[in-house]
């Protein structure tokens, strides 16, 4: 069991990192690599998802646990809407596909699609961290 300093020492770190890696994103797009910058978005999501669930002390030891638990305990229950449960998993398999799978090659408006919309995501995710009154806000 993590205590309170400990938790909100680890979700800031995880906030930070998210910001960081989103930083990164227009670098990419600038330079027409796509996949990387699929890849980036992901992983901005992932670090803000893994501090959501830090936040409340809930544990996910993978990826795919990492989404189980965005499900569970923010989806169904209402506090994140569907439509982020859904493209948090659209950017998941777009990561995967672009990493994993051969000759995949994602385009502009795909990218600068999931940009605009990671922007977003991030915020509602830090407004549900802000809501467990874990992050003191500036």
């Amino acid at each position: 069991m993590i205590d309170k300093e400990t938790r909100s020492a680890i979700v800031s770190y995880r906030l930070e990192n998210a910001h960081k890696t989103l930083n990164e994103i227009p670098i990419h797009i600038e330079n027409g690599l796509w996949n990387t910058a699929i890849n980036r978005l992901y992983y901005a999501c992932f670090y803000a998802v893994t501090a959501l669930l830090v936040s409340v002390e809930i544990e996910a030891q993978s990826h795919a646990g990492v989404r189980r638990m965005l499900a569970l305990h923010f989806t169904k229950e209402g506090k994140l809407s569907i439509k982020w449960g859904k493209f948090y998993t659209d950017l998941f398999e777009s990561r995967q596909i672009g990493d994993y799978e051969d000759f995949i090659y994602f385009d502009r408006e795909t990218t600068e699609d999931f940009y605009t919309q990671a922007i977003d995501f991030i915020e509602i995710i830090e407004n549900l961290i802000d809501k467990s009154n874990l992050i003191p806000t500036p």
